[in-house]
């Protein structure tokens, strides 16, 4: 029985997901709330990469021959369709990458190389994946650049009224999430950015988390940059983009030498090749490519703004479910979310929890979920997090809670 109000049918989507009828943890039905952390794969995208790999496989761009021919047709294809997702203005400016971190390593590498200086400054949030703080502190060694923090509220909202007293003359980029991995938060990234433009600062946005759960345009938005990975929208593993302006991507050193990034090399002179390919050095993930325009198909086959709204409406159902719990408390209450809930119950290690939910065939997540300056400000060392999409379903959150009431029954 369905409680939702849209015309969103979840038990057929169910079917175009193998694994969730395949695989029964104990001989339970498997409950998969880690979405967060990977999303499982449609039927179109499984059956892409098989057909791939059985009649079109091929090096591409470098044969004149039938098969690398099709196989680079089909990558391109896949960079249009990427491009159309975000609604960036040209294809050149997708640049595709393993996934959400290594673009945030390309972006912070070439751009810090290519602009930065030291003494400039570098704004981030407390909120931020270990991927838009490592780098940073790489090029921090490297460079000598300053990195300042935009703390958070106790409720998991930035602390935007900061914002404006943290730039300063030398600050040159803001970098930051479009939603928070642990809280769900959904930043109001296009309040941010300007901001950020009145400074003429770079802006780079971390979407790893954002693009499964809301529409994204990266004109509407104006930022610089942002990154994303694959398998967080239902496509295979390996494989994201960065989408990037053109004119500060031509500027840009690149991140990787190597084949196809090039025009001309001599042991005196190199000439790099022009955008996409100065920034995909040697053979790419043709298949994850290809893959990743299946599941952006497929989203678009089943009407990716109804399985939203239905998403929202079933992660509504989940968090009031959670917030009802007295023993249970929920890291991260902002009014603007998605269905991602990071909690703790009090003298409960996170790894008991979790040990307890798979015996009952739930998959969550639990650790610091790569947060850790989040986790110190909350004064916890790890939490437990569930994440849902829209091929789960209000029965499976009702058994969820089920489960964590005895689960506090157990321990307590």
């Amino acid at each position: 029985m369905s409680r939702t109000t849209t015309k969103f049918n979840v038990n057929k989507i169910r079917k175009d997901f193998p694994i969730l009828e395949n695989i029964k943890p104990y001989g339970k039905p498997l409950v998969f709330f880690d979405n967060a952390a990977s999303t499982q794969k449609p039927v179109k995208v499984i059956e892409t990469l098989k057909d791939y790999y059985e009649n079109t496989h091929s090096n591409i761009h470098r044969g004149i021959y039938v098969l690398s021919q099709k196989a680079s047709d089909l990558y391109d294809e896949a960079r249009e369709k990427v491009r159309k997702f975000l609604n960036a203005e040209y294809p050149e400016e997708i640049i595709f990458v393993r996934g959400a971190t290594e673009g945030m390593n390309l972006i912070v590498h070439s751009l810090g190389e290519t602009f930065l200086n030291e003494g400039d400054e570098v704004i981030i949030s407390r909120m931020e994946h270990h991927a838009n703080i490592v780098p940073w502190y790489l090029l921090k060694q490297r460079k000598k650049i300053t990195i300042k923090i935009l703390e958070i509220n106790e409720n998991g909202t930035l602390k935007l009224e900061e914002l404006e007293n943290l730039i300063t003359p030398k600050t040159k980029v803001l970098s930051i999430t479009h939603v928070s991995n642990t809280l769900g938060t959904i930043n109001p990234i296009k309040e941010i950015i300007s901001v950020a433009k009145k400074h003429n600062l770079y802006t780079i946005v971390d979407g790893a988390q954002a693009v499964a759960h809301i529409p994204v345009d990266v004109q509407d938005l104006g930022c610089d940059f942002y990154a994303f990975s694959g398998h967080k929208i239902y496509a295979p593993t390996g494989i994201g983009a960065i989408y990037g302006k053109k004119e500060l991507l031509q500027k840009m050193v690149p991140y990787q030498g190597g084949g196809d990034m090039i025009k001309f090399v001599t042991f005196d002179k190199i000439i790099f090749n022009d955008l996409p390919f100065k920034f995909e050095a040697g053979t790419p993930n043709i298949a994850g490519a290809i893959g990743l325009g299946a599941a952006l198909d497929y989203l678009n086959e089943i009407g990716f703004e109804d399985a939203l709204k239905y998403e929202d409406e079933l992660g509504e159902y989940f968090y009031k479910k959670l917030l009802e719990i007295p023993e249970v408390k929920v890291l991260g209450q902002a009014e603007k979310r998605v269905p991602v809930f990071s909690f703790v119950i009090d003298g409960v290690h996170p790894h008991d929890i979790a040990s307890f939910f798979d015996a009952e065939g739930i998959a969550i997540r639990t650790g610091h979920h790569c947060t850790q300056p989040l986790m110190q400000f909350y004064k916890v060392p790890a939490t437990s997090r569930a994440s849902i999409s829209f091929y789960n379903t209000y029965e499976e959150v009702d058994y969820f809670i089920d489960v964590l009431k005895n689960v506090i029954k157990f321990f307590k």
